[in-house]
């Protein structure tokens, strides 16, 4: 057993220590946890005064179960079989004839933090990586190894469900006031304070007085009605069942008594053989896999250049300062910096809350008019207007001042990197670093190897995006990429849609409801009607397809969207200000044609080989258009749905709207 170790010190307290067996966290598998039930077998018989269970792990405590294990999971009688053996294992702990102390370095998440809760005490290395979760939700499925019962128990229902519900960790402070946590100590004092907590045996805190009366049973299901009418405004049931599943414990059994475990088994051993459980695993192994790709992301990039302030650049540049690194951002004139720099200051004072880190971030990015950065820098970014010859003269200016080693990127959104580096003297240094809009919020970044692209250089570019901590997806130069080639038919058909006189609030209501974050029309006003009519154009030219006369006119109008306060939407306080359609009709194929012709040219992706797998295509439409995560991306749900009735209904639509429906000879290829 070498995942587990167990001593005895002079005080007789016992010291369990998880470290598992070559992993860089600890995690709860079905090994982990037997060997934990035969040390807490020793421990009761050994009789210490009391136990403290702690990680040898640098990066935490327990991260919690082991995501794997749940995909070899075939039926609900596996999985209440493995809920029901760590349910015990967490009981075996609580009954132990002694006090117990979680001393919790980092994160405790998920079965983590379930575990702790079996304890009878929990103290918190007070420090930024302090984060104790219950982030099952996230997953489609809910705790399962008593957390459901435990964390009602100890803090109450309202801090408890939000916990679950939302999925998001409690940090340091706000783990102590609701109670999750007894103590906070110093980094370097926690072993020491665990103890002295141990030996002191405080009285067991409780939840507040409210949360006991919302707790009974004539409280719980007013409290739950209301819990889930919040819940409609964001998740639908049928999309997401396991925040509905979590409230339905808590209202039929109070979180009390051995029918609650019994209960919360149940009900996660059906949630996780479920198809939203399953795609969700899907997509957050990977969203691992993207991870991956970046190799080593400890690669030392100090200093970024960006040239372009607009939206995209400033935003770039921003995001490059708050990671850590120096920046410089160029554009014509001060005049055209000083708007990306004070967005740039809301940002940081936003997200780090702290006004000395966001001082210092702010401090990290400077106005760069003449361009002196671009020598120094180890990276440099274009972000200027989507013209090619423009593009092609920057860099003719910029490739004699730059370092031998500098990445140089471009962030064109459509512009095949082949083009744009003809006129280079070495083609082989320009990659694509293509960001999506908002870059603080959308976590995919497209990588685009041209066909001249050095292997070396494509790698480097990776590396790059993982020390930004976003998920780079690797793809070959193609007109629109990956991202924004599947979702230019998408964007066009609602338009088309729109034209034929559908009101917009149905045909993003449409969207919606199949899964999607946002409708077709709403995205559009938030990319930019000039963002997405440039994109339009060159796949417009690259596959003869028409652009939709509406998009060309409001362009042509200077209505761009949101940014201008006008598009499809009148914008006002940054929401789209859409008309009442409760009586209006929905198409009944108005779905299919907005979602299939993505599809559809999803496979003419994987046709093309412009990504590497359908995987990475389904991750790159998750992560960065938001495509329903429940559905595990495009073509997994096309593949689900079933191949031969998509390629039917495709043909039924073009019979019925034109051959721009017809299916791609790829179809069938994909298994």
């Amino acid at each position: 057993m070498s995942n587990w170790s167990l001593q005895i010190d002079a005080d007789q307290v016992a010291w369990l220590t998880c470290d598992m067996a070559g992993s860089s966290a600890n995690v709860l598998s079905g090994e982990m946890v037997r060997e934990l039930s035969a040390k807490l077998t020793e421990v009761a018989r050994l009789r210490p005064i009391g136990a403290i269970v702690q990680s040898a792990k640098a990066s935490g405590f327990i991260a919690g179960a082991d995501i794997k294990e749940f995909v070899k999971i075939r039926t609900p009688a596996e999985g209440y079989e493995l809920v029901r053996a760590g349910q015990a294992v967490m009981q075996q702990l609580q009954d132990l004839p002694c006090p117990t102390v979680a001393a919790i370095r980092g994160f405790a998440l998920g079965g983590g933090l379930e575990l702790a809760l079996a304890c009878t005490y929990r103290i918190g290395a007070d420090d930024a990586a302090l984060s104790l979760g219950l982030p099952e939700v996230l997953l489609g499925i809910h705790p399962g190894f008593g957390g459901t019962v435990r964390s009602v128990q100890l803090i109450g229902v309202r801090p408890a469900l939000e916990l679950m519900l939302k999925g998001r960790p409690f940090r340091g402070a706000r783990a102590l006031s609701a109670g999750l946590l007894d103590e906070l100590a110093p980094p370097e004092d926690l072993a020491a304070r665990a103890k002295s907590l141990l030996l002191r045996r405080p009285p067991k805190k409780t939840p507040p007085f409210v949360d006991r009366l919302m707790n009974l049973g004539a409280a719980r299901p007013m409290v739950a009605r209301q819990t889930v009418a919040t819940l409609r405004h964001s998740v639908r049931r049928d999309h997401y069942p396991a925040p509905y599943a979590i409230v339905d414990l808590w209202q039929h059994c109070g979180a009390a008594g051995a029918a609650a475990y019994e209960a919360e088994a149940r009900s996660i051993s059906e949630l996780m053989c479920g198809p939203a459980s399953r795609n969700l695993v899907r997509v957050f192994l990977l969203q691992d896999r993207l991870k991956g790709l970046g190799g080593d992301s400890s690669a030392v990039f100090k200093h970024v250049h960006v040239i372009g302030a607009g939206v995209m650049g400033g935003d770039i540049a921003a995001w490059s300062a708050f990671r850590g690194m120096t920046v410089t951002l160029q554009d014509r004139s001060e005049e055209l910096i000083q708007p990306a720099l004070a967005r740039a200051r809301s940002f940081f004072d936003k997200r780090l809350k702290d006004p000395a880190a966001a001082a210092a971030a702010a401090a990290r990015l400077q106005m760069d008019v003449q361009g002196d950065g671009a020598a120094h820098a180890d990276v440099v970014i274009e972000a200027i207007f989507e013209n090619a010859a423009a593009k092609q003269a920057l860099y003719a200016e910029l490739e004699p001042k730059l370092k031998a080693s500098a990445i140089l990127a471009t962030n064109t959104s459509s512009i095949r990197i082949e083009t744009l580096s003809e006129k280079l003297a070495d083609p082989s240094r320009l990659i694509g670093i293509h960001f999506f809009n908002p870059v603080s919020q959308l976590q995919l970044v497209e990588v685009v190897q041209g066909a001249n692209t050095r292997a070396q250089v494509a790698n480097d570019a990776l590396r790059f995006t993982r020390k930004l901590d976003k998920l780079p997806l690797p793809c070959k130069s193609a007109p629109g990429f990956v991202v924004n080639r599947i979702l230019t038919p998408y964007v066009n058909e609602a338009l088309f849609a729109l034209e034929a006189g559908i009101p917009a609030e149905v045909i993003d209501g449409a969207a919606v409801q199949f899964g999607m974050p946002l409708g077709p029309i709403e995205l559009t006003d938030v990319v930019g009607l000039d963002v997405s009519l440039n994109v339009g154009r060159v796949l417009s030219e690259a596959f003869q397809r028409d652009i939709p006369q509406i998009l060309i006119n409001l362009v042509e109008q200077k209505k761009l969207g949101r940014k201008s306060g006008e598009g499809f939407y009148r914008w006002q306080d940054g929401k789209a200000q859409k008309n009442e359609t409760r009586n209006a009709t929905t198409p009944a194929d108005l779905q299919d044609r907005l979602i299939l012709p993505m599809l559809n040219e999803a496979v003419a992706v994987i046709r093309e080989a412009t990504v590497q797998d359908s995987d990475l295509l389904d991750a790159g439409a998750v992560f960065a258009t938001g495509f329903a995560p429940f559905r595990g991306g495009p073509l997994k749900y096309a593949k689900d749905r079933g191949i031969a009735d998509i390629a039917q209904r495709l043909n039924e639509l073009a019979d019925r709207y034109g051959d721009r429906f017809r299916p791609d000879a790829g179809w069938v290829a994909i298994t």
